[in-house]
This record gives C-alpha cells, structure tokens and sequence, in this order.
C-alpha cells in the first residue's frame, strides 16, 4: 500500500525535473512563474437518460467516482423543458472537478491506459484548444478507463474532459500537453 504522505505522482515528478525547463528552454521564459502548468481537470457526464430512469444518475455517479477518485456532484436542469420531458432541478448529469494530486494520476491514466483503449484511436485533434490554453475532448465511452468493470456496465456514456492550464495561449498549452505524451494528431 503506498503511504499517501511519501507518493508523488509520476508525472508530477516529470513536469518538476524535466517538462519545466524543457518549456523554459522552448519559450524563454524570465520567470519561473511564468512556465505553463496544468491547473485543473473537470470530467462530465450528460445523462439523458435519466429523465425515463432516474437510477441512471446513479449508476453515472458511481462509474465517474471509481474513474476520478473523489465524489462527483450531480448536475441539475436549471428550466423545465416539455418537449424533453424535462422538469426544473431534474438531474441530468454528473462531473467532477479534479486537482492536485489525483490531476496528475488521471493524467496519466488518461493518456497512458484510457486512450490507446479507445477503439480506432488515430489520435485526439489538436484543434480543441479555446483560445486560453484550455484543451477539451470527448469519450464516447466510458469504459476505456481500468476502473470500470465491462461486465457490470449495463449502459456506456460519452463522458467530456476539460484540461485546464495556466498557458496564456493555445501554443504553449500544446507544447505542455505534448510533453505529458498527448497524442495530437495534427
């Protein structure tokens, strides 16, 4: 068992003895503070579902917990919407945001187990960046993570990952993400 005051990710260890200067080096920054870091993951799950089932949420919740390793809040319809058969403060979905420590593992795992699981995986595009240095994606299913059990699943959903960063532009949050192993295409 790993004693959690001694465990440092792996590539956290990376990003301080290798990634950091590698980026110093690349961009030439003049401060330290000024080199890109990654800020925060939030992962989410739409559950449209759930407006015939309401177990759904349920099931969603506890696959997205195994997957971030924290509790994630269920998300809730702000307006009724009778054409979907939508109620106000119906849950619709759940997500999480993650930090720290548990950033750095689901990093890892992401680009390391969960992605070359994906089925005809070429590569994530490299144009999902928002202008900030925010990079998203997609999942159409949420069992190429280890932590979800295939035979439990009775249903698969498409999940969104959003990588935060500190990067001020798409350029340098490209070259941050490339030195954790992202799998750009382009």
């Amino acid at each position: 068992m790993l004693d959690a005051a001694t465990y440092t990710p792996r590539l956290k260890t990376l990003y301080r003895d290798t990634i950091r200067a590698a980026l110093k080096e690349e961009f030439s920054y003049k401060n330290d503070m000024m080199i890109p870091r990654l800020d925060k993951i939030v992962l989410n799950m739409g559950v449209g579902e759930a407006v015939a089932d309401s177990k759904k949420i349920k099931a969603a919740h506890d696959d997205l917990m195994k997957i971030a390793g924290q509790k994630p809040v269920i998300t809730k319809a702000k307006k009724s919407i009778a054409g979907f058969k939508v109620r106000e403060e119906m849950p619709l979905g759940v997500k999480v945001t993650i930090r720290g420590d548990r950033m750095y593992d689901f990093m890892d795992r992401l680009v390391n187990v969960a992605l070359p699981r994906v089925r005809d995986f070429r590569g994530v595009s490299g144009k999902s960046f928002d202008g900030r240095g925010n990079y998203a994606m997609g999942l159409k299913e949420h069992i190429v993570f280890p932590e979800i059990n295939f035979d439990q699943v009775d249903q698969m959903w498409g999940m969104d990952i959003v990588i935060c960063t500190n990067a001020k532009t798409d350029a340098e949050a490209r070259a941050l993400l490339k030195q954790f192993n992202m799998p750009f295409t382009s």
